[in-house]
């Protein structure tokens, strides 16, 4: 049976010479801008806007990180997006479309499903282009009702996917014309990520502020307290290698699962790792984490849709340990910049993690190197932003300019 899915808006009709003549303008919409990938993507694309000449706009619930947009010269317009409520979306079509019609919105951006009901609609009653990014897999739930309501991220004149897996799910699940996905990955900021300007004081700082001991070799999991991430399979992975002259790290915030927490603690108690595995919550230094670091380990148990932090440990010459599904499959060069193993395998990660600790210094300096070449030749956030600004000169009938360009699914 062919899958259900929302047909694509037609294309809106803009004169690209006037466009040419002008500042073009996108407006970008997703529920807030407080954290995550999402959030910090919006941010770089409105930069990236804003050093082209373009007009960046974006509309959210608000954040933090709006003080961002702002810095970077962006127009932040605060509405009701983040809410599922159907009236409320419903109302947010008239907002937005005053807001297009106002700010002479030339592409509509939609980053998140919510949102992307308003704006399509939005954006077809005042005759703009509609583009979505594809970011994760999402739930399908059950009789086809939230198939239907995720489809609308496939539903865009473009549709950007965040990686190769990501991609081919859409086509797969949705039934999405292959030729309007562009596949663009999401980029790391290499000035920020890069072993050079990390000082020993601000590793000195956070080696102290987690007590770490001298000479250990540290293991990190950076990412946010959730069972899919994996922290337990990491946690029995290090009991089934039985050494106790490491240090692992599990980086991120519980975000009110406590329950969780707490099962973690116990586990690590029960299998006598207490003075090995420490739970340090959120850090904001990441690059100096990374250079405490000796090994990254990604052990989600679902796909991840791209997998950020893989990329920025390469950056920093770390290797990576992850899960052989999802976009890791894409960022890793398996014996060169890290290992796969099964998803849900301690034993198949203790192996991995004992072959990376046998390594010789010589060999552990090549994958760093090889790591680090990886993420500047594919990986860098000016690539990211060269290519999605590439998918919006294509829409808007305007010559491309030289960079690299978004690869067609």
């Amino acid at each position: 049976m062919q899958q259900e899915t929302t047909r694509p808006v037609p294309t809106a009709e803009i004169d690209a010479p006037a466009v040419a003549r002008r500042q073009p303008a996108v407006l970008q919409v997703l529920p807030s801008l407080v954290t995550g990938g999402v959030e910090r993507g919006t941010v770089e694309i409105a930069q990236a806007l804003t050093e082209a000449g373009w007009r960046a706009v974006v509309a959210s619930s608000g954040g933090p990180m709006v003080r961002e947009l702002v810095r970077v010269g962006a127009h932040h317009v605060t509405l009701p997006l983040a809410s599922k409520n159907p009236l409320v979306m419903h109302r947010n079509v008239a907002r937005l479309e005053h807001l297009i019609r106002e700010m002479d919105i030339d592409i509509v951006h939609a980053r998140s499903r919510a949102p992307a009901w308003s704006a399509r609609a939005a954006a077809a009653q005042a005759g703009a282009h509609f583009v979505t990014t594809f970011h994760g897999t999402y739930s399908l739930g059950w009789f086809g009702l939230k198939r239907f309501y995720n489809s609308v991220m496939t539903s865009g004149e473009r549709v950007i996917a965040i990686s190769n897996f990501i991609a081919t799910h859409a086509e797969h699940t949705y039934g999405l014309d292959p030729r309007v996905i562009r596949i663009i990955h999401r980029g790391v900021d290499l000035t920020r990520f890069d072993p050079k300007r990390v000082s020993q004081e601000r590793i000195i700082q956070l080696a102290q502020k987690w007590r770490l001991p001298d000479g250990s070799p540290v293991i990190m999991l950076p990412g946010r307290l959730t069972r899919w991430k994996g922290q337990a399979v990491l946690i029995e992975a290090l009991a089934r290698l039985g050494r106790h002259d490491l240090r692992c790290l599990l980086v991120g915030s519980d975000q009110g699962r406590s329950a969780y927490r707490a099962e973690l603690t116990a586990l690590i108690d029960r299998l006598g790792l207490t003075g090995i595995v420490h739970l340090v919550d959120e850090c904001s230094d990441m690059p100096a984490a990374l250079m405490l670091t000796d090994v990254v380990v990604s052990a989600s148990t679902d796909p991840e849709a791209f997998g950020r932090v893989v990329i920025e440990a390469q950056a920093m010459g770390r290797p990576v340990i992850a899960t052989d599904h999802g976009a890791p499959r894409e960022t890793i060069l398996p014996g060169r910049t890290g290992w796969l193993v099964p998803p849900g395998d301690p034993d198949a990660l203790a192996e991995a993690l004992a072959r990376f600790l046998d390594l010789a210094p010589d060999e552990r300096s090549r994958m760093a190197d090889d790591a680090r070449a990886v993420a500047h030749e594919n990986f860098s956030r000016q690539r990211m932003c060269d290519a999605t600004l590439a998918v919006y000169r294509e829409i808007l009938g305007l010559p491309p300019t030289p960079g690299p360009a978004a690869s067609a699914a």
